[in-house]
């Protein structure tokens, strides 16, 4: 995780490193607080929610997760999660949330094309 294959950062709010495992792609995310996934990725995704498909390990922090079919939870440190495309996220409190994503979603944070 130290040296990542790729590093795509969160505006001033954090980054995440890429990094590719016999073609699966993990990501290592830092999520500083006052993050927000509709703030700090939107505007690079190009899309109205994130689309990603997450299956994470939260390290550290806590996340707020809101779907569009209205459902919210929340996870921190030793949770696992899986979470599914077509929802907003945003750090809770004033602790960074760290985390190992394993969803395979290798353009997470990357500009549309």
């Amino acid at each position: 995780m130290s040296s990542p294959d790729e590093t795509r950062p969160f505006a001033d709010k954090g980054q995440a490193g890429m990094i590719n495992i016999g073609g699966h792609s993990v990501l290592y995310g830092t999520f500083e607080p006052g993050w927000r996934w509709s703030e700090h990725v939107k505007p690079v995704a190009g899309t109205e929610k994130c689309e990603a498909t997450h299956l994470l390990y939260c390290m550290s922090g806590r996340m707020k997760i809101a779907h569009d079919d209205g459902t919210e939870a929340e996870i921190g440190p030793g949770d696992v999660a899986a979470i599914e495309p077509g929802h907003d996220a945003w750090i809770v409190g004033d602790e960074t949330f760290t985390s190992v994503d394993f969803g395979g979603y290798a353009q997470y944070g990357a500009p549309k094309s």
